[in-house]
């Protein structure tokens, strides 16, 4: 057979292959963001009993009705404004799902969508996949803020989407109301789609509030948000997310959704509903994953390592130019093959392969592990 691939350059994912170069040496796995504790067994006993008690056939294509209401309530309480729980939210095979259909149903051939990069590596494909054009803006480094006038000089009449990140990974910084008002500006008065992965919207720190696009009218209206419940109660296995956006964003999304996965995981989706219905069960994250870092960075800090503490997520960025001058993928590899603790490099989410001699950790993670890693680091 003869063909041609849409994406002919398309690597292995640089998370699939820190983590077997983990497993292989047996390290520890600071690379893949997951985490290495379980979930509120209350939830995963909610799975089961909602298989137990026949909640194993399809669940409606946009997703189970109370769980779209529970999820339209919290953005009530935590952002005083909401999504119609009928038109507005979409339950999806988790948030890469969501990011690829988002694209696959606006993006067409030789339409431009701008990045920020480093990037999560999944939007460039679904971006090229579609026949769009990627345009990638770096963000300012050490700080990883977006150069806002570059932006405003590469929308063209041929830009369709913008795609922001906060809070951001790998990074772990935030975007500020400012950063949200500014995105405002730039895309008022056009028919710009902007795509807001917010997974990690309930791990962010130092009493900082996450500023959803929500929270701004004139984006609102133009926006989809993509979440996770993989990322926010620790089972990124179950592949379980959500989009929100305006009823005419939503109706273009349904039309490929439904085609694609149709509907998700039913017995998740009424444990999950029921999960929500205590707000403690996402409010108290922001605490529990700042003890993570704080300990992790707090047994770290002696060692030759530069860091300036995450803003969000639950990543890590660490300096190590003044340990070595190698490439940092070339560094990453060493960690994990001669020390035995795994990372991510930063240069792979550039397309020029920027090299800043900073690698990516993750701290959700027990505490044993943790300390663990800590002496890895501490000794190198």
């Amino acid at each position: 057979m003869q063909f041609k691939s849409k994406l002919p350059h398309v690597e292995t994912s640089i998370f699939s292959v820190m983590s077997a170069l983990a497993n292989e040496h047996n390290a520890i796995n600071l690379s893949q963001g997951f985490p290495n504790f379980k979930s509120d067994q209350k939830l995963i006993d909610g799975v089961s009993s909602a298989m137990n008690s026949g909640y194993n056939q399809y669940a409606p294509m946009a997703g189970r009705l109370d769980l779209r209401e529970a999820i339209s309530k919290k953005f009530e309480l935590l952002y005083n404004t909401t999504y119609h729980p009928e038109s507005e939210i979409t339950v999806t095979a988790g948030a890469t799902q969501a990011i690829f259909t988002i694209i696959s149903a606006f993006i067409k051939p030789n339409d431009e969508v701008i990045i920020f990069k480093p990037a999560y590596d999944c939007y460039q494909p679904a971006i090229e996949v579609n026949g769009g054009k990627t345009i990638a803006i770096a963000l300012e480094t050490p700080e990883y803020t977006i150069p806002w006038e570059t932006v405003k000089t590469a929308v063209t009449p041929k830009t369709k989407m913008i795609i922001i990140n906060t809070p951001h990974n790998p990074s772990g910084t935030v975007l500020s109301a400012s950063d949200m008002l500014q995105l405002e500006d730039i895309t008022k008065n056009t028919d710009i789609i902007v795509l807001s992965d917010e997974v990690y919207e309930h791990i962010i720190f130092d009493n900082q509030q996450h500023q959803s696009v929500c929270r701004f009218k004139n984006l609102k209206q133009r926006s989809f948000i993509t979440a996770s419940f993989g990322k926010t109660f620790h089972n990124t296995g179950w592949k379980v997310g959500y989009c929100c956006a305006p009823k005419i964003l939503m109706e273009a999304f349904r039309n490929v959704h439904q085609f694609n996965v149709f509907s998700v995981h039913h017995p998740t989706q009424k444990a999950l509903a029921e999960h929500l219905q205590n707000p403690d069960n996402f409010i108290e994250l922001p605490e529990f994953y700042q003890e993570k870092r704080d300990t992790f960075l707090n047994l770290i800090k002696d060692s030759r390592f530069k860091f300036k503490p995450s803003n969000g997520t639950y990543f890590q960025v660490l300096d190590y130019s003044e340990i070595s001058t190698e490439n940092d993928v070339r560094f990453a590899e060493q960690l994990t093959i001669e020390k035995g603790i795994a990372s991510i490099p930063l240069s792979v989410f550039y397309d020029d392969f920027q090299d800043h001699k900073v690698l990516r950790f993750c701290f959700a993670k027990t505490n044993e592990t943790l300390k663990q890693a800590s002496e890895i680091l501490n000794k190198i």
